[in-house]
């Protein structure tokens, strides 16, 4: 049996990815660049649009990427032309929409820029996906910051309200309420199913994002220095990266197979325990990596919700998903290919080695 063939049983999708044309936005950032592999692997064609890597150095270029891509567009999502170009070009049958400025301090600084990438970027996909004839399948990656703050202190559902205090949750409600109205108002009569999927905090290998904590970490620790910690009391949902993209990848094929009940909204979090305070990654991490290199930051910071949490319920009884990494194996993953990278390591192989490794573990608990 070949590498190929064991990769797709491995992920429990048979032959679905063969050959199949996907189109992934977004494909030169962190967690893009993790699908592209993870696609590759199982034999997709797959097609990318993006802006440059988002930072240097990225996993993009680190692990290659470009050598597992059938087509490689650098282009805007604001650029409504390009981009029904690039779609046009791929002629996807499934697309995975990833494209976003992603950071919450990020959208304090530039929240002009945050909406239009964030909401018009969507709907210039959504209106591309419309125009194209080809698309089958589309899944809206947002965020689990789309929803209202409240003070219950409970997971978030699906049907909880969209809202946003800052400019980055607020912009990705908005997405996902214009993935909604494409969704009635067009996609669906046309045969498109949509879908869109909400997250929690991922880490993983390759992450070198600006006011992340992981990435701060690391950059901390290679430096020498003391890294300042806005809000080291918040609660977050942390897990792998691979863990919400193997939910994507689950979700897109039931999309792609018609199953029309799948056209909704879709939360991908870890299991309950791994939502943990901001302090309780820090003193692993210090621990693991052999230094205690962080403080509070002093003065005062731009809002952020205190508690985030999902419900990931549905997902793992309609889908049939689970994460399969607890939060402790995803940090020493994560410690794992930082060190690989320090040494010199071959970071493609590393990189779809454990891909690999997470395809063959068994799902975690809830």
């Amino acid at each position: 049996m070949g590498e190929r063939q064991r990769a797709l049983e491995d992920l429990g999708m048979s032959r679905f990815w063969e050959g199949r044309r996907v189109l992934v936005t977004g494909h030169t950032g962190f967690k893009g660049s993790w699908l592209v592999l993870m696609l590759a692997r199982c034999g997709a064609r797959v097609h990318g649009y993006a802006l440059q890597p988002p930072t240097k150095p990225s996993l993009f270029e680190t692990a290659r990427v470009h050598e597992h891509l059938s087509g490689h567009a650098i282009g805007d999502v604001r650029d409504a032309r390009a981009l029904a170009d690039a779609v046009e070009a791929a002629a996807p049958e499934v697309v995975f929409h990833l494209a976003a400025q992603p950071l919450v301090r990020a959208s304090y600084r530039e929240p002009v820029e945050t909406y239009a990438t964030n909401v018009m970027g969507t709907v210039h996909l959504l209106e591309a996906a419309r125009s194209a004839g080809c698309v089958r399948a589309l899944v809206n990656v947002t965020s689990d910051k789309c929803y209202a703050e409240d003070a219950s202190g409970r997971p978030h559902h699906e049907g909880d309200a969209l809202g946003g205090y800052d400019p980055y949750a607020s912009s990705k409600a908005c997405a996902e309420l214009v993935t909604s109205a494409y969704r009635d108002s067009f996609l669906a009569s046309q045969g498109v199913l949509v879908a869109s999927a909400r997250a929690g905090n991922v880490i993983g290998g390759g992450d070198w994002a600006q006011d992340r904590l992981v990435p701060d970490f690391f950059r901390a620790l290679d430096a020498g220095e003391v890294l300042e910690v806005r809000r080291p009391d918040a609660v977050r949902p942390w897990q792998h990266v691979l863990d919400p993209l193997s939910g994507y990848l689950q979700l897109a094929e039931r999309l792609a197979g018609g199953d029309a009940t799948c056209a909704r909204p879709w939360n991908f979090g870890p299991a309950a325990a791994d939502a943990r305070p901001v302090r309780w990654l820090l003193e692993r991490l210090s621990s693991d990596a052999g230094a205690a290199a962080w403080r509070r930051a002093p003065g005062r910071h731009p809002h952020e919700t205190a508690t985030l949490l999902l419900d990931s319920t549905e997902a793992r009884r309609e889908l049939g998903w689970k994460p399969r990494w607890p939060l402790q194996e995803a940090l020493a993953r994560t410690l794992a290919w930082h060190r690989a990278w320090r040494a010199g390591a071959d970071m493609q192989r590393l990189t779809l080695d454990q891909i690999a490794a997470h395809a063959a573990r068994e799902p975690v608990a809830a």
